[in-house]
């Protein structure tokens, strides 16, 4: 695995996560993408995962993915996240999956989210805190 994102995690492909063909159901690729880029902005200290204390919502307004290896069951991936832009209430992140075996690139993509007040629903600057957190870890993205 060679990627430039700061932050990875493993995930256990399980049966259930597979097509009829054997191999990893498409619509995962984007699963799992989603629930590490959860699991970093938690450990960014950005947590909306109770929406009655969360600072904000956030919406996915566009989502997308180049699949370009299949992987089966019995098998982990790694998968790695960032960010590649931060607008002053929007901001795209990126995940890339990798074959936690041999380190093969099975797929890349990314999306726009929107941060939103959990009150009026209308779009709002990111979190300072957590725009700050982020670009610690990413200062290429100052700017």
């Amino acid at each position: 695995m060679i990627s430039q994102l700061p932050f990875s995690e493993v995930v256990k492909i399980r049966f259930r996560d597979l097509d009829a063909q054997g191999h990893l159901y498409f619509a995962n690729y984007l699963v799992y993408g989603d629930e590490v880029l959860g699991a970093y902005m938690e450990e960014l200290g950005l947590n909306i995962m109770d929406p009655l204390v969360a600072p904000c919502l956030i919406f996915t307004v566009n989502i997308h993915c180049d699949y370009i290896n299949e992987i089966g069951g019995n098998s982990e991936v790694r998968v790695a996240v960032g960010y590649s832009r931060l607008g002053k209430s929007s901001a795209d992140a990126v995940f890339e999956l990798y074959n936690s075996s041999d380190g093969t690139l099975l797929a890349k993509g990314g999306l726009t989210q929107v941060f939103v007040d959990p009150k009026t629903r209308k779009s709002i600057p990111i979190p300072g805190f957590y725009k700050a957190n982020i670009l610690q870890l990413q200062p290429s993205l100052v700017g």
